[in-house]
């Protein structure tokens, strides 16, 4: 699992972490640290965190020119909770109920994944979905991954979910590129490593157009290959700079990829307006969000390449994904703390289910989850919040009920 701890977190930790790496006794302030990483990277070893007893294995990244520690998939509930790549418990998120169904770990340590949508097509290329298909079905199912699921799945085992005060102004583009792609080699598909198949474009610079608009086509490169069988599609991961009207349908502009648009079929950006409204509106509401896109993408015999199914999450401008005003108003309180903030993600789970929409791992004098209660919500909505409440008594709680009113103090204001 990605854990931006290792290169984010060095204000935060009550005491220095250490770790075995290749037999060796280190600690995470050792003036010899990255050479270490290196070696080990070199030689895919599995350095042990030493939080708990025997050790916890851990895997080396490679993050631009330096070497970072992160967690193994699926592993942050076994670390200690004093720890920085301890996870809040995973059913109080959508994640819970995927583990074991739609995500496994396989014996190399991936995380192996089933989806509910496809990588491959056959027919005429660029025919658009059929007007009765929801792109990104998020029903409850938690025997696959939905686009939306898969996007959640990526931006927590990124560490993206998680936020500290100290890291203000330290999260650009730049490490969101990168976390999202070291994550996608810890996750396969039908024994396929997700990271052949998913494109993240890098941080652009115009001094580099012509090298990374290169590697681009290059990557991109299989959508225009046939042997005559299935056509492989392929996975894009981008912020939306701007949607722009076409003499049919939309132009799905991407940062970071100027020159480069996405085709988006009429019926199909119709059913965009109308599943990811919330999404939509709230990014239009202040320049502050971003707004990103998972999309799986194909390539005409012209060389255009058409959106063939897409999902979207708006998030902030930390990077935290956000679903409603009400969540992005109690992030931008836990945001400004200094203990660790951990987004709570949906996953597969409608609207109507509650998950804990924040999680304060470090509060005093238990771990705290916060749930917000929307104004519309009924009353298996209650009965399902408070089982979620009954079956965590080693976690506080702290409620806003919406339609209460105004925002409550939290517990240590």
């Amino acid at each position: 699992m990605a854990d931006s701890s290792a290169t984010e977190t060095s204000s935060n930790r009550r005491r220095a972490r250490c770790f075995l790496i290749g037999g060796v006794s280190c600690d995470e302030g050792a003036e010899d640290l990255q050479e270490r990483l290196a070696q080990a990277y070199r030689d895919k070893l599995r350095p042990l965190c030493l939080c708990r007893e025997p050790g916890l294995a851990m895997y080396v990244a490679k993050i631009g020119d330096q070497f970072v520690l992160k967690r193994m998939p699926l592993s942050g509930a076994e670390h200690d909770p004093s720890c920085p790549s301890y996870e809040p418990p995973y059913d109080l998120s959508g994640l819970g109920a995927l583990i074991g169904s739609a995500i496994k770990l396989d014996r190399g340590g991936t995380a192996a994944l089933k989806l509910d949508f496809a990588l491959s097509k056959r027919g005429p290329r660029g025919k658009p979905a059929s007007e009765g298909t929801v792109p990104d079905s998020v029903e409850n199912d938690s025997k696959r991954l939905s686009l939306r699921a898969l996007l959640h799945l990526l931006w927590h085992e990124s560490g993206l979910t998680e936020w500290t005060a100290h890291w203000a102004g330290k999260r650009h583009w730049w490490q969101v590129y990168h976390h999202l792609v070291e994550a996608a080699r810890t996750m396969s598909v039908r024994g396929e490593a997700l990271s052949k198949r998913l494109f993240v474009p890098e941080p652009f610079r115009t001094e580099d157009k012509p090298a990374i608009e290169q590697r681009r086509a290059q990557a991109l490169n299989g959508l225009s290959v046939s042997d005559g069988g299935p056509r492989k599609l392929m996975l894009l991961v981008g912020e939306v700079k701007e949607f722009a009207p076409a003499r049919s349908g939309q132009q799905v502009v991407v940062k970071h990829m100027p020159g480069f648009r996405l085709h988006l079929e009429e019926p199909t950006w119709r059913r965009v307006q109308r599943r990811f409204e919330d999404e939509l509106t709230l990014w239009r509401s202040d320049d502050r969000f971003h707004l990103m896109t998972i999309a799986t993408i194909e390539s005409s015999a012209g060389g255009l390449v058409t959106i063939d199914e897409i999902a979207l999450m708006t998030v902030t401008e930390q990077w935290l994904p956000v679903e409603t005003a009400y969540e992005e108003r109690l992030l931008g309180k836990l945001t400004r703390m200094r203990g660790k903030t951990v987004k709570g993600l949906r996953f597969n789970l409608p609207g109507d289910q509650p998950i804990a929409n924040a999680i304060m791992p470090e509060a005093r004098p238990r771990p705290t989850a916060l749930y917000i209660v929307p104004p519309n919500a009924d009353a298996q909505f209650e009965v399902s919040l408070r089982d979620m409440i009954e079956a965590r008594p080693d976690m506080a709680n702290w409620i806003w009920r919406i339609a209460d009113g105004d925002m409550p103090a939290l517990p240590w204001e």
